[in-house]
């Protein structure tokens, strides 16, 4: 099965870390944490999920990962701001590897200059960065965009959400 990169750091969205990933393990899946330091616990912002990072970004290479998985809440936005992890989307995006981001996930993508032309959606507030960005937003609760990319909005999408990027998974 796929090996899927997670990138995070504390303040994600609790459940739209955890329901994917508990939908992705399901399926036979393996998902890698990845943030600045390894073992460290990192907290989403609505204080229901502890999360173990597995990895270091700096312990880590894309080319040892199948798909990229970006949750949502304060943690891309957080991330965007270091240049490894802006790096490691962006090889992603370029080698057409699956991209999952749900909710805030897509800033991380913006600053990796990787979503122009693209079709995607986002939460609310962002639609106009990605805009900005060149992207054909979209307010659907879920969007596939090339085979490779699945954003959605919000944590009441999770399930379309998760529904397609195990599809793109197959």
């Amino acid at each position: 099965m796929s090996k899927i990169a997670c990138v995070m750091t504390s303040m994600f969205e609790d459940v739209e870390y955890t329901q994917p990933a508990e939908a992705f393990s399901k399926e036979g899946h393996e998902v890698t944490t990845i943030e600045w330091e390894a073992g460290k616990e990192v907290e989403g912002k609505q204080g229901e999920a502890s999360v173990k990072i597995d990895t270091s970004i700096d312990d880590v290479k894309p080319e040892d990962f199948d798909a990229l998985f970006i949750p949502g809440g304060f943690s891309p936005d957080i991330l965007r701001g270091d240049e490894k992890f802006v790096s490691f989307a962006k090889h992603f995006m370029d080698e057409k590897k699956p991209v999952f981001a749900i909710c805030h996930g897509p800033q991380l993508l913006i600053t990796a200059k990787t979503l122009e032309g693209r079709t995607a959606t986002g939460f609310k507030s962002i639609s106009v960065d990605m805009e900005y960005a060149g992207v054909n937003y979209e307010d659907k609760e879920v969007v596939v965009c090339q085979n490779q990319l699945v954003t959605s909005r919000q944590p009441d999408d999770i399930p379309a959400f998760n529904r397609e990027a195990i599809k793109l998974l197959k």
